[in-house]
């Protein structure tokens, strides 16, 4: 049980609710934002001095029937249930460490996939594994640190060398976004993994804008569909975006790829021709 993540988070969802979310009256003006740790207590069927220790991390693990009032009181999505319970520590959890190798099946499969640019992720978005289409389209992963090859690092730290738009992308807002939502549901997954701690620590000091964000607590991702990169040699491209879960990794496949006979599709062959020699450098 993680008591003050999950002090925080608890905190963190009932500050987004209003009373009239909830069904209850507005009533007076509200000094702090959200609900008051009462009307959570009474929704959730529990009392108010145990709701308020469970904020403050000074309380004994909840119950699961406990865990699903409070779940409903603060209207939880499946995910954000999900992540309550790995706080908690009534969920069954992983290995206490990332899995950072990859099967040999999907490694024989990167090079077998046609007209498509794949990578594998870790949850700690460490690029593991790739495919030559994938190094033309981004960069030449073989030629960098395993360290630098972080698409979080990317993102957000001021010394990436595409500045605040990774590989040109044009949802980068959007991306980093996603990256912190999912990197604080790794990290609740993953609590002893010292590599996360370090990059989570590195970007909460490195960058202001990922400091804000980890503060929200949010841990439920919307994917993108399709991409945009801008590409110094084909321009901009536009790719569907797939995702595959490796489940027994807990890693996922990412599978960029474009509309048979499109522009795009004419880019990523032209690309396939040229190779990594001409990507960002």
């Amino acid at each position: 049980m993680d008591r003050k993540e999950l002090g925080a988070f608890l905190r963190s969802r009932r500050e987004r609710l209003r009373p009239e979310d909830v069904g209850l009256p507005s009533g007076p003006r509200r000094r702090t934002p959200g609900l008051r740790r009462e009307e959570v207590a009474v929704l959730a069927h529990v009392s108010t001095e145990y709701y308020v220790r469970l904020e403050q991390g000074r309380a004994p693990r909840p119950s699961g029937e406990v865990l699903a009032g409070i779940a409903t009181a603060l209207r939880l999505s499946d995910t954000e249930c999900r992540h309550l319970h790995l706080l908690a520590g009534t969920a069954p959890t992983r290995a206490a460490v990332l899995r950072r190798d990859v099967r040999p099946s999907i490694l024989a499969l990167l090079e077998r996939l046609p007209q498509t640019a794949a990578i594998v992720l870790s949850a700690a978005f460490e690029v593991l594994a790739w495919n030559h289409l994938a190094a033309a389209l981004m960069e030449d992963f073989g030629k960098l640190p395993p360290r630098e090859r972080n698409f979080a690092r990317r993102a957000f730290l001021p010394e990436a060398p595409d500045g605040p738009r990774p590989y040109g992308i044009s949802n980068a807002t959007e991306f980093r976004r996603h990256v912190v939502m999912e990197l604080r549901a790794t990290q609740a997954r993953y609590p002893d993994d010292q590599e996360l701690a370090e990059l989570i620590a590195e970007l909460r000091t490195g960058s202001g804008e990922f400091a804000r964000l980890w503060e929200r607590h949010d841990v439920q991702p919307a994917y993108t569909l399709s991409k945009t990169f801008h590409h110094p040699v084909v321009g901009a491209v536009t790719l569907d975006c797939d995702q595959l879960a490796l489940t027994d990794r807990d890693q996922r496949l990412v599978l960029y790829s474009a509309r048979p006979g499109s522009r795009d599709a004419e880019a990523l062959a032209l690309l396939d021709v040229l190779g990594p020699d001409y990507a960002r450098t």
